[in-house]
């Protein structure tokens, strides 16, 4: 199976899974536009599965468009609106979109929005805004503890997981890691690699696991670096991993 970004807007990723005969699943199209195009640039090409990991516009605005073109299912979460959905997903089932693509399993992710899910087939995991390069997405819905249990349970997958995320944050969300642990060397590392990616158009996604757990101080909240920092910004002591997440993603609103 081949994964292919298709840009949508200033900085989303779209991704085109695609089988050697041509069949694709795409995720999380927000506009239907670039992933026709994309799907029209080699004739072999057939759109079989849509799967969308929360209802947020710049996730589903094309759904409906491809749809009516292909006539594909659409797979998404059962608690949200998911224009078009055939088929509605909650945490723990398990589903193959089309003979030939991989088993996925689908993880609650709580965080972004309430109903948000993923879809991991080892090792790849599709993640929509919850889990970003060196960051996670805006709390829009969920609670702080909602959220840090669901990036330790994402923490939990493998190291070599791969971790497709849906926006080109990753140059932004090092800045901040650096802010919150600047003495984090993995991050220094990571800044100067990712820089040189940008600089050649190149996508810093897919990352691994293993790379989030070094730099993403979203994940790193019980690491006493992280702590300290985060009571530093508070200007009080904070004894739960919760109110440390509380506290960064506040910080990281507004840095």
């Amino acid at each position: 199976m081949r994964i292919t970004p298709i840009r949508a807007f200033r900085d989303n990723y779209i991704w085109a899974l695609s089988l050697a005969d041509g069949r694709c699943l795409i995720v999380d199209p927000g506009d239907a536009e670039p992933v026709l195009e994309w799907l029209q640039q080699d004739p072999r090409r057939c759109l079989v599965g849509i799967l969308i990991t929360h209802d947020h516009a710049d996730h589903t605005g094309g759904v409906e468009a491809l749809v009516r073109q292909y006539q594909c299912p659409v797979f998404g979460p059962q608690a949200e609106r998911i224009p078009a959905r055939t088929h509605a997903l909650s945490h723990g089932d398990r589903i193959t979109p089309a003979e030939g693509f991989p088993e996925f399993a689908i993880l609650a992710c709580p965080g972004h929005t309430l109903g948000h899910i993923a879809f991991y087939a080892k090792p790849w995991l599709f993640c929509g805004d919850t889990l970003f390069a060196s960051g996670c997405g805006r709390m829009f819905e969920g609670t702080p503890e909602q959220f840090t249990e669901t990036l330790r349970r994402l923490a939990e997958l493998p190291d070599a997981t791969q971790v497709f995320c849906a926006h080109e944050y990753t140059e932004s969300n090092l800045g901040f890691a650096l802010a919150v642990e600047p003495k984090n060397q993995a991050v220094k590392e990571r800044q100067s690699h990712v820089a040189a990616l940008r600089r050649l158009n190149i996508p810093s996604i897919p990352t691994l696991m293993v790379n989030e757990k070094a730099t993403n101080p979203f994940l790193r909240v019980t690491q006493e670096s992280v702590k300290l920092a985060a009571q530093k910004r508070a200007n009080s002591r904070l004894p739960s991993s919760s109110e440390v997440f509380a506290v960064i993603r506040e910080w990281k609103d507004n840095f």
